[in-house]
């Protein structure tokens, strides 16, 4: 579904039956703990990229709201991957574990 920030996230729900305008993140109310979300945290969100990348299904994203040092103000949603298959953390979610989904030959470096 399309989000506020007008990209397409699997996470967003947005309830728009006969008048109704309930919007939600499903990655931020599964997350442990339950995160609030508000609709301007879609701008900065890194999951519809990390979505597009890496479609492995055996990787589960867990998100939380954050805010940093110097922009105290403003939030942001921080990702964290965990591989189901191998069972421990991913570094790059946008790439994956590595053992999952192997690169082709091609790709390989020849010594």
């Amino acid at each position: 579904m399309r989000t506020p920030a007008g990209t397409e996230c699997r996470y967003f729900f947005g309830d728009y039956y006969r008048g109704r305008s309930r919007e939600e993140c499903r990655l931020l109310a599964s997350s442990d703990p339950s995160q609030r979300w508000l609709p301007e945290l879609c701008k900065t969100c890194p999951v519809p990229g990390i979505v597009r990348a890496n479609a492995c299904e055996s990787m589960r994203l867990n998100a939380r709201v954050t805010r940093s040092i110097w922009d105290f103000l403003q939030r942001r949603v921080q990702v964290t991957a965990f591989c189901e298959k191998t069972l421990r953390q991913v570094a790059q979610p946008e790439i994956g574990c590595g053992e999952c989904h192997p690169l082709p030959p091609i790709f390989e470096v020849k010594k």
